[in-house]
This record gives structure tokens, sequence and C-alpha cells, in this order.
């Protein structure tokens, strides 16, 4: 078995890092597509996996020898299921292997590879990922113990680090801001335009806020009415999205898909059926949303991230700090899970070496009755019996002799240059 314990960890798939929002949207996975694809894995002759899916990433992980065997079988699944090109998906998958790939899946619960660093959402979404794992029975041992020691990491990481609190402070800063320019949000209406890592916590919190009510719109369809059923919302078609903003008070863009979903023409239209009633956006979208002229439109309150850092008065240098802490978290839970490897893997040595110990000490008992003298030197002796002929066999070969005394020495703590072996013992141990 490889030094490293998590050698056959392979991870392949598509995120926001080397997929554009528009594929990701083709990609979206829910529960029972992830079963689906599971299935398929296991057709494949993998007997263990998780699909990794969240609102920014759709990823395979499976324990392999071949990985190039995951990447293929990945690029087909995903290909199939989603109606692309499969050389195009093949084009646009990365593949973490070994170390590298355990490291990845911890970053991935620890929200440190998220869009927006530290969001809340993602540690629930991969939860539920195992969850359909393990309903299809493909989560056992090695995997089983990356997983939890992957909720580990994210669990100092909130703990230990101030990494999860920036997103919150920016969606409370954001329903400060809206409430400065409305007043009561009780009476205001809020439109998300999709969701991404900001959009459900915005969510969560426009609806402790109790807006009046909460929309959803979302270019597809599926996607829309399946997070509206997880958010409680309402949906309205992506076609009427004109006559949406007539009706929002407070706007969410979370999209990203690289193209302006909200330009400052539509915007006025709407400001002017609105009879210029302000509208607060708030651009959480990497690329942004919102057309860099709606800005100029008076009744138009435009803020992105940055933006609602400084009002949250939470900088990237704090920031940047709280994602040094938590990778050095992630780090050092890595040494901690090969240091646990390494040890189960000792268990079936010391399990036989107990049970050696067990028999060598009934057979002594068994010899009939002695002293506790006699009793305990005739144990000695043939506990030392294996070590002794092994010596003797050695005592030729230096280099394997220099071994079996460094074994020995760490072992039970002794220096066998110390001390010696008269002729007797030596003879005494071969009884």
């Amino acid at each position: 078995m490889s030094g490293d314990p998590a050698a056959h960890l392979v991870i392949v798939g598509l995120s926001h890092r080397n997929v554009p929002a528009g594929v990701r949207e083709t990609l979206f996975v829910e529960d029972v597509d992830r079963a689906r694809l599971l299935a398929d894995l296991r057709a494949a002759g993998f007997e263990q996996g998780v699909v990794l899916a969240t609102c920014e990433r759709v990823e395979v992980a499976t324990l392999s020898e071949t990985p190039n065997k995951v990447e293929l079988t990945a690029a087909r699944l995903l290909a199939d299921w989603s109606g692309m090109d499969g050389e195009e998906v093949g084009r646009l998958l990365s593949i973490h292997r070994g170390h590298a790939a355990l490291r990845h899946l911890f970053a991935v619960a620890a929200a440190l590879d998220s869009q927006m660093l530290g969001e809340p959402q993602v540690l629930g979404q991969l939860k539920d990922s195992h969850r359909v794992a393990q309903e299809a029975g493909l989560v056992a041992g090695r995997l089983e113990a990356m997983l939890q020691s992957a909720y580990t990491v994210a669990k100092r990481v909130r703990s230990e680090t101030e990494l999860a609190s920036q997103p919150v402070s920016i969606a409370a800063a954001a329903i400060k801001v809206a409430r400065q320019i409305h007043g009561d949000l009780r009476r205001c209406n809020a439109l998300m335009l999709g969701l991404g890592e900001m959009g459900e916590l915005m969510a969560a919190q426009l609806r402790d806020s109790a807006v009046a009510r909460l929309v959803l719109a979302h270019p597809t369809q599926r996607r829309a009415e399946t997070a509206a059923r997880r958010l409680a919302c309402d949906v309205r078609p992506w076609e009427d999205l004109d006559a949406a903003l007539v009706d929002a008070d407070i706007v969410v863009a979370g999209l990203g898909r690289g193209d302006y979903v909200l330009g400052r023409q539509t915007v006025r239209r709407a400001l002017k059926r609105r009879r210029q009633r302000p509208i607060f956006i708030m651009d959480a979208a990497v690329p942004a949303d919102v057309e860099p002229k709606v800005h100029d439109l008076d009744s138009a309150f435009v803020y992105d991230l940055g933006d609602l850092e400084r009002v949250a008065q939470e900088g990237r240098v704090q920031r940047e700090h709280a994602a040094l802490d938590a990778w050095a978290i992630v780090d050092a839970e890595l040494d901690a899970f090969a240091k646990r490897a390494a040890g189960r893997e000792a268990v079936p040595s010391v399990t036989g070496l107990r049970q050696h110990f067990e028999t060598v000490r009934a057979e002594v008992l068994a010899t009939g009755k002695l002293d506790a003298e006699a009793a305990t030197r005739l144990l000695v002796n043939r506990l030392l019996h294996g070590p002794t002929q092994a010596l003797r066999e050695a005592a030729g070969d230096v280099e394997t002799r220099a071994e079996l005394e460094r074994s020995l020495a760490r072992l039970y703590g002794i220096d066998p240059r110390e001390g010696g072996q008269s002729e007797d013992d030596a003879d005494d141990a071969q009884r």
C-alpha cells in the first residue's frame, strides 16, 4: 500500500474555477440526478464514490488505482446527463489526485474553494451529497473517513477563524442598506435573480426580515422550481423579468454568467413604471450582473460585494488573514488524517503480536504447576525465541543485523549494544 493514505482518491469535475456559469447551470444536479450518476458510476466498475454537487460545482470523488479511467468515466457521465459534447466536457474537467485531492475536498468543505470565501451553504450541500452516496451503498471505509475528516476541517475553520463571518456580515450589511433605503422591509417585495453562493444566504436574511414577498427567477426553470421549494419562495418565469423588476423593491443578482442581466435601459424602464420609487440592487455575482451605467440612475441604489464589505467594516485584509488561518487548519488536518490512517494500518500487526503473546502465555500455563520464578523465566525464554533466532540467522549479514537491532531498540526501548547476553541466556532463549 502507498505511504500516502489518500493515494487512490481521485476527484474529477467542473466548478466555477474552470467553467462558465452558463455551462454550470446546464450541469446543475438534483438529488435524483446524483443518485442516477452514482448508479452509472457503480455500473462503470467503481465500488465507492460521491457526487459533490453544489451551486458552483459538480465533481465526482472516488477511490481508484486508475485515475485516467475516472477522468474518462466522469466526462462520459456528465456529457450523457447534460447533453453536452463529451470532448467539450473533457477539455473543461479539472482533476485532483491523491494528497492534492484530499486537500481539495477539505477546502471545498471549509468553503475555501468557493467564489464567496466562507459561504455557509456548501457544507450542507456536501453532506447532502454524502447522504445520497450512503443511500446508494457507495461510501465506506477510507472514503467515509475522508469525508468525516472534511467535516472536522469545516467545523474547525468555522469555530477558530473569522472566515465564516465574512458572508454573514455582508448579508447583514445588505439588509442594513435595504432598511436605510426602504425603512420597514415588511412592506417590500424582494426578487432573487439566480442564486449563487451568496444568494441562498441572502434569501434566508430576507425571509428573517419578513419581507412581504420573496420571488425567485432563473433562466433555467427547473432550477428555479427546485430552489424555490427549498427556500419556500415564489417563482417568476425568466421571460417576465421586466414585469418582476417593476414589482421589486429589493433585487439580489447572483447569476455571474459573464453578460449583464440588468442593463441600464431595463432598469430605467422599471423605475419609470414604478414612478421612480427606489430599487436597492445587490450585485452578488462574479462577474457582475449589473451594467455599470445603472449606477447613474437616480433611483437605483447598486451595491456590489466590495461596497457591502465596506459597509460591514470587513475589509479584504481581514478576509485574507482568515483564509490563511483556514488553510493552516486544512494542512494540519491533512497531517492528522495521515497519522490516523497509519495507526489503522498498524492494527493488524498489533493484533497479531498480542495474539502471539497470549498463545505463548497459554502454553506456559499448560506446562503444569510452576512457581512464579520458573513460570516467568519460561515465559521470557519462549517470547525471546523468535527474536533471538532472527538475530542468529542475521549474524553473517551486517546490514540485516543492524536493521533488526534498530527495530528492537525502537520496539522495546533498549540499546542492543549495551548489557550483552551470556551464552547461557542465549541458549535458554532457544528453549
